[in-house]
């Protein structure tokens, strides 16, 4: 019976993963326009971070939108089909969770943010222009 369930679940998560990832795409909103000058100093700002990320994870999904629509350049690292990654996020945030945003801090040390709303609205604090 647990093969039977697990089948499903996989064959389920075949069929609705280009689903979502369609809808990302075609819903994902217009990023905000900068002066040069102020997108360089976001970009600048932006290398400093790094998203884990699973690509079909709706919540993961929901943080990509955010960072779309602020025209941020973060990088996107996956943490469900590189080893690698997983064993990064795991040993420095703990436990394997995503999406879980990276802030590596001026002192070098980094801090490790998880849950999308979260992430979202230290996004907005950091990077919403001034009305």
């Amino acid at each position: 019976m647990r093969i039977i369930i697990r089948y499903f679940f996989r064959t389920l998560r075949l069929i609705l993963t280009p689903v979502m990832l369609i809808s990302e795409k075609l819903s994902t909103p217009k990023s905000i326009t900068r002066t040069p000058d102020a997108q360089a100093k976001v970009d600048s700002a932006c290398e400093d971070l790094a998203l884990y990320q699973f690509t079909a994870c709706p919540f993961c999904i929901k943080v990509r939108k955010e960072i779309a629509r602020l025209g941020l350049n973060i990088e996107t690292r996956d943490a469900q089909h590189d080893s690698g990654r997983r064993s990064e996020l795991e040993a420095g945030g703990g436990h394997v969770k995503v999406p879980c945003l990276r802030i590596r801090q001026d002192d070098g040390k980094d801090q490790w943010l998880y849950e999308s709303d979260d992430i979202r609205l230290w996004l907005q604090r950091q990077f919403e222009p001034a009305a």
